[in-house]
């Protein structure tokens, strides 16, 4: 069974939706022990860095998933879900993040050309920086759907995707049994489910 993490951010019907697509048994859960008997877990977000680790934390759910995913269950980070498993962000003043991946969030504003709107919206094509098995079923080259004004830098090894959007701009990352995913798997058609798929075959 997948748990995917409820703490009060984000409408999650859609993943579970998906995630049923490809044959995954998935419930949306805030229940810690839940959480600790599921196979696998996705973190998924939208709004605020800052505010997101606060509801993580308020709800005693912080490290929980840290010691979920360093005990090796299968994480998968989905938009500000994947920025949280950064060191920190740089959103709106200094936050700390789970610390699973090294890196910070950084906002696109002033480093982006100024004919690119903010945030970033759309379809782009991920680009392969190494192997991952999430991408199994899937090409370097497929697009997916990013909806984001603020992207993770020095990932180091744990960069395994990147997108243009008028510079590379972190799509994915991995380190071991954590994965992240900037775009929305959910909202990204088939290539989305592919890797949903493989996540879930973890």
């Amino acid at each position: 069974m997948i748990a995917i993490i409820d703490y009060g951010v984000g409408n999650l019907f859609s993943l579970v939706s998906s995630l049923k697509a490809v044959g995954a048994e998935a419930t949306i859960t805030g229940d810690i022990d839940t959480i600790k008997k599921a196979d696998k877990l996705i973190l998924p977000g939208v709004g605020a860095f800052g505010d997101a680790a606060q509801k993580l934390k308020g709800t005693g759910l912080f490290d929980v998933v840290i010691n979920e995913a360093k005990n090796g269950k299968p994480l998968l980070g989905i938009c500000l879900g994947m920025q949280l498993l950064f060191e920190k962000s740089y959103e709106y003043g200094c936050h700390e993040g789970l610390g699973l991946i090294k890196g910070t969030v950084v906002p696109m504003e002033g480093k982006l050309p100024e004919s690119l709107k903010i945030p970033h919206i759309g379809w782009n094509a991920l680009h392969f920086k190494k192997e991952s098995p999430v991408f199994k079923y899937i090409n370097d080259g497929d697009c997916v759907y990013f909806v984001h004004s603020f992207y993770a830098e020095g990932c180091g090894d744990a960069l395994i995707a990147t997108t243009e959007y008028g510079k590379d701009i972190t799509a994915a990352v991995q380190k071991d049994n954590v994965y992240g995913c900037q775009f929305h798997p959910e909202k990204s058609g088939n290539v989305g489910l592919s890797i949903l798929k493989a996540f879930c075959e973890r």
